[in-house]
């Protein structure tokens, strides 16, 4: 999307009344009618393209990693509020470089379900229920349910029956490359409010095509963060208007543009099919987000693993302050881990937080260390990347954070975002105690990926190249990453024990080269 109309739709709102709620509701009526939506109760919808995974990509600046989808079929009933989402992924052609389970093994295939407020996946013939966030932000129900509301057909639909309907006429001038409206010709733009909390934006233009939805949804590393979908290159499917390709873009235009998540390329599309009645399964019906739980282990004397949930923290206290390794999440794990932390050194700062790369997952929640003063410690262009994107002040209206309500710059008199670059080597010390943090040469998971090491308890900690197998599970052959981190750890002459993941249980570095090929490597 060009980022002209991103910033026209972040400033729509100051420009609302230049067309009246029933002109924008004719223009509406007028789509409605054109697009075949007007009878319109189910649809299913089918193509092949690509997807990617939000959040993992290489480079800061880089795309997501992207997948080929060789199926896809979407099935909505728009009364019942169903739908059932189904497509197959591969990584095909394109570099296996970033996270999201990069590079993807074999097809795994996806179904994604929704009956009313419940979502749920099936795993073959297993129920797997969906009760927790999207990108730690909006519930997956929700965010299940808006996307009914943002393709072409529903969001006529939502504008039809919504009582906050407001639109504005206007001319899109120069040339426009994406098959959207420009060369001067008008289009209209509606705004509404779906589930009571979420703007949405819907551009019609002058064929009666809703070309553009676009809405904002929350997560810990963007704030309200731009989701729109582009439909383009329009064609009649047994008397419904459906574009032939849908593409949409998730992620901060200021800092990149490039941050696709799904190009679809539509080959069929059916009205009204029969959709059999939904059963939401018991085990959906009950599920619930667990709270959030941190479980302490101790590694060596004022050496803490920090576990309980997916992702893991290690807190290293020194004479006078802690630090912590990673800020992973959301606030909310933020904020359990630093209780832990002031319960283990009581009065004492933590006055470093380590990132290791800036995956969202495992950056997410350092806006909380930084509402408190924290220094930010990670490499030069992963500190970029917070400083302009993460840190900026964007709004933060659907999901408000401690950083957005308290400013940095009163806390302990420091002045806001205060962060120490990594180059080469970067010690951490006291005098007694040493922490060394060393960026990780040639990965293949992330540009700018730093590991920890703490010489004199021989312990490494790493975040996405390692996890020992559980207990008496299948250990599997070694990966990339593992033959990735063994060099490193070669190259720098580290004399490693004990390997601490940022995800699962920590293992021997003994185990470690016996499931490299022939432990000799």
């Amino acid at each position: 999307m060009k980022l002209w109309l991103h910033v026209f739709l972040v400033l729509l709102g100051l420009t609302w009344g230049t067309a009246s709620a029933q002109d924008a509701r004719s223009v509406v009526q007028a789509a409605a009618t054109a697009m075949g939506a007007t009878n319109l109760k189910t649809i299913q919808i089918s193509g092949v393209g690509s997807t990617s995974a939000i959040g993992q990509s290489y480079a800061v600046t880089g795309e997501f990693p992207r997948f080929e989808v060789p199926t896809y079929t979407k099935v909505i009933d728009y009364d019942a509020g169903t739908s059932r989402e189904e497509y197959t992924r591969r990584q095909g052609n394109y570099p296996p470089q970033g996270g999201g389970f990069t590079p993807l093994q074999g097809e795994p295939r996806t179904l994604a379900l929704l009956s009313g407020t419940y979502a749920w996946n099936m795993d073959g013939t297993t129920v797997v229920p969906q009760p927790g966030k999207f990108l730690a932000g909006m519930p997956v129900s929700e965010l299940r349910q808006l996307e009914i509301a943002l393709t072409p057909h529903g969001f006529l639909k939502a504008a039809l029956a919504s009582n906050d309907l407001k639109g504005i006429t206007q001319s899109y001038n120069g040339s426009v490359t994406d098959g959207t409206t420009g060369d001067g010709r008008k289009a209209t733009v509606v705004s509404i409010t779906v589930l009571g909390k979420y703007r949405v934006v819907g551009t019609i233009n002058d064929r009666h095509e809703v070309e553009l939805v676009t809405t904002w949804i929350p997560t810990p590393f963007y704030g309200d963060t731009i989701y729109d979908l582009r439909y383009v290159e329009y064609k009649d499917f047994g008397g419904i208007r459906f574009p032939g390709l849908v593409h949409v873009h998730v992620g901060d235009p200021i800092f990149n543009q490039a941050h696709n998540y799904l190009d679809l390329h539509v080959t069929d599309v059916r009205a009204n099919v029969a959709v059999p009645p939904m059963t939401v399964p018991d085990a959906v019906r009950a599920a619930t987000v667990p709270p959030v739980r941190v479980a302490t282990r101790k590694l060596a004397e004022g050496v803490w693993l920090l576990g309980g949930g997916s992702h893991n923290s290690v807190a290293v206290e020194f004479k006078n302050f802690v630090t912590v390794i990673e800020a992973p999440l959301d606030e909310e794990r933020s904020l359990a881990v630093i209780d832990t932390v002031q319960t283990l050194a009581p009065n004492k700062e933590i006055r470093y937080v380590v990132n290791t790369h800036h995956h969202f997952d495992h950056s997410g929640g350092l806006r909380t260390y930084v509402s408190q003063g924290t220094i930010v410690v990670g490499t030069p262009a992963n500190l970029e990347l917070y400083r302009t994107v993460m840190f900026y002040p964007m709004p933060r209206t659907l999901q408000p954070d401690r950083m957005a309500t308290f400013s940095p710059m009163n806390t302990h008199n420091r002045s806001p975002f205060l962060m120490e670059p990594v180059n080469q080597q970067y010690v951490i010390s006291d005098g007694v105690r040493t922490l060394e943090l060393h960026p990780v040469a040639r990965n293949s998971h992330a540009v700018g990926m730093l590991m920890a090491y703490l010489p004199t308890e021989k312990i490494l900690v790493n975040a996405d190249l390692y996890s020992p197998p559980a207990p008496n599970a299948p250990a599997g052959p070694p990966s990339p990453t593992m033959t990735n981190l063994l060099e490193n750890i070669r190259r720098l002459k580290l004399d490693v024990v004990e390997h601490v993941p940022i995800h699962g249980e920590p293992g021997t570095h003994e185990d470690f080269l016996k499931r490299m090929v022939g432990g000799t490597q």
